[in-house]
This record gives structure tokens, sequence and C-alpha cells, in this order.
């Protein structure tokens, strides 16, 4: 059984939720662990429990899920409190989608990527799965993919042997074109981490957003994102375009992102 953190049992006790009564597994990412956690006051808690040993990762969490929350776009879980190793939050019952559901999810992203900010990037560096997602604010949407997107993953990815070292002449090539490619858009909040995975269906067979890696960047990039493992349906992205227009081709502009 798991051991609940002891200052987790103070937040419970003290916000008024009652000690931990009963814990389950739930099948969750590949970076932590996630339980139902249920008070003995019957309140029932989404919590998970950091695996990797980064001290900041549930913060940041918590910072991008208010962000979203702010926004009201797409319902995100409330949370609840948070540590260095535990994130608690509103545990959201999963339903069957209504015939809107796809609608509601394009309309929703629309709203979310309509917040707008001066410059790209966002307060605090933050997670994407396990890697840190550097945010550094940049006045130039192109250097920050270019540098802070595009660059970091590419050096990873030739650390860990995936990319021949050979290849640093045609992404110096790609970087070099990419005012060519991809069209001047504004800094808007994006979920991040947006695949299929990441969204769900809550009560009312309304859309949920979970496991954000938030900041004020490229639109079309949070949208390529949803074509990555799985795809978003055909009316979602209608639905979007009805609220934020988008510059024409964009899904031809998917594979750079």
């Amino acid at each position: 059984m798991l051991k609940i953190p002891n200052d987790l049992s103070c937040y419970l006790n003290e916000s008024g939720m009652g000690s931990a009564l009963k814990i389950q597994p739930i099948n969750g990412g590949y970076t932590n662990q996630v339980y139902l956690l249920e008070t003995e006051n019957r309140i029932k808690t989404f919590l998970k429990i950091n695996t990797i040993g980064c001290q900041s990762v549930f913060i940041r969490e918590a910072d991008g899920l208010k962000a979203l929350e702010n926004v009201s776009g797409i319902r995100v879980p409330q949370v609840y409190g948070y540590g260095e190793d535990w994130l608690l939050m509103e545990f959201i019952e999963v339903s069957e989608p209504v015939e809107s559901y796809w609608i509601d999810v394009g309309e929703g992203l629309a709203k979310i990527h309509l917040t707008t900010n001066e410059k790209f990037g966002f307060a605090n560096d933050n997670f994407i799965g396990n890697n840190l997602q550097v945010n550094t604010w940049n006045n130039d949407g192109f250097k920050f993919f270019s540098e802070y997107r595009l660059g970091i993953q590419f050096e990873l990815a030739c650390q860990k042997g995936y990319i021949a070292n050979d290849y640093y002449k045609l992404f110096d090539r790609l970087i070099f074109r990419l005012h060519d490619l991809i069209p001047v858009q504004p800094a808007s909040l994006i979920h991040g981490d947006l695949w299929v995975g990441n969204l769900m269906c809550g009560p009312q067979g309304l859309p949920v957003l979970i496991d954000p890696a938030v900041y004020f960047g490229w639109a079309e990039a949070d949208l390529a994102m949803t074509t990555l493992f799985g795809q978003f349906e055909e009316d979602a992205y209608n639905a979007y375009e009805n609220v934020r227009p988008l510059t024409f081709g964009y899904r031809d502009r998917f594979d750079i992102y």
C-alpha cells in the first residue's frame, strides 16, 4: 500500500477533507504513479506521486492547470494542493461523449489560444513528460521555437543516438528557412502536450484537458501535437476555425512542429 507523504496527510486534515480512507491505483503515465484517494469525509481526489525525483514537476503542472483554468476554454481538474513529490487534484468521472463533443473541443481550444502575450515563453520552466521544457521569455517567436523547442529536442535526440551527427547541416538549413515555412503568429497560451491521451471526456460528455506543459507559443504547434499519436476528429478543427481562423495550409506545416 502507498505510504502517504507526511505533508500530504497534514494537508488533508488541515483542509477539512479528512484522513485518507481508501487509496486505489489507477493506470497512469510512465513518469508518475496515480491513485484514486478517498478521504474519511467521502471526498474523492486524484493523486499523483512523482517517481522521477524532480521536486518542482508538480509545482509547474499546478501552475499550468491554473493558467488554463483561468481562461475557461476547456475544463481542467481543480488543483487542491501539492508538495515536492505529490499533486492532489479534483477527481473527474469519465463519461461517454455527447454528439457535440469534438465541436466543444475545437471551440474550447480556440478560446484558449485567443489568450495571448507580448512575449513567448512562460513564467517558469516546466516539464513535458520527464524532460525539462525551457520557457525563457523571448520577443521573437522564431528564435524561441528554434532554440527552445526544435533545438533542444534535436540535441536530446542526438545525445540518445536517435539522430546521427551528420544531420546537423540539415537541421541548420531547416532553422534558416523557418521564416519561409511558418507564418508569423502571436504568442498564444497553449497546452503544450496536446496529444489525444491528454484529453478526456468528463461529466455531461464534455471535454477535459489534463497533464499540460503550458507556455505562450505558436498555436499551430499545439494543433500539430493533436496528430502525433492518433488525431482529433475533423469536427474539432472545423469548430476551431469558426472561432479562431488559421493561416491557409496550416496542416501542411504540422510535420515541422
